[in-house]
């Protein structure tokens, strides 16, 4: 059994993770390969409900989630976590901690993120009701040097999509373009705009 890989989405709240991870997951998934989209705020509910957002808890949280991402990897699952991980010396202990790790960056200004923001978190904060919210009362530490570096707030989720795939396949860590894979998963499961995005790149790639 191979070991899996993960892939890190960090960012300020509404900057695309859990778009993206979703896309990403799925396409993963119909090249053959087992995948988990980890997000940020179903393993804070399930897995740290006692945890706040000061630096230590949200140091605690991240450690958290690699620990889970390392537990899957290790059985050849690949890992895509969402998660804002604000933290920069974070990010580089979970860096650490892991095997293959691919750190992707979704630059989106703090304007454009409160303009695209359709649950109101951003209001919620503004007016008290969330405390320490990343990018307002507390700051969010931009990756020096990831992997990859995505202006989400200039390019839609399938451009997006495609600079992931097109690293991790010159990073190896796809398999080879043109070859039968098991089990590929259907794409039912998405929007027909989010198929359309998924089975255009894996075409492009020379999946399909």
């Amino acid at each position: 059994m191979s070991q899996g890989f993960t892939v890190w989405l960090t960012g300020r709240p509404k900057a695309g993770k859990t778009t993206l991870g979703r896309l990403l997951c799925q396409a993963l998934r119909h090249l053959g390969l087992s995948a988990e989209y980890l997000d940020g705020d179903e393993l804070r509910r399930e897995l740290s409900p006692e945890l706040g957002f000061s630096p230590q808890d949200r140091r605690r949280q991240a450690l958290r989630a690699a620990y889970v991402a390392g537990l899957l990897n290790r059985h050849g699952v690949c890992c895509v976590v969402g998660l804002i991980s604000p933290q920069a010396a974070t990010r580089r202990e979970v860096r650490r901690r892991l095997g293959e790790f691919v750190e992707v960056h979704l630059d989106c200004p703090l304007e454009q993120a409160m303009n695209r923001d359709d649950s109101g978190l951003y209001q919620r904060a503004l007016s008290g009701q969330v405390p320490l919210m990343t990018g307002l009362d507390d700051p969010y530490e931009a990756p020096s040097d990831p992997e990859l570096c995505l202006p989400t707030h200039r390019q839609g989720p399938g451009e997006s999509l495609a600079a992931m795939l097109d690293y991790l396949q010159q990073a190896g860590l796809l398999p080879a373009a043109g070859q039968p894979t098991a089990n590929p998963a259907p794409l039912a499961a998405y929007s027909p705009e989010e198929e359309s995005q998924i089975k255009r790149r894996l075409e492009a790639l020379g999946y399909l």
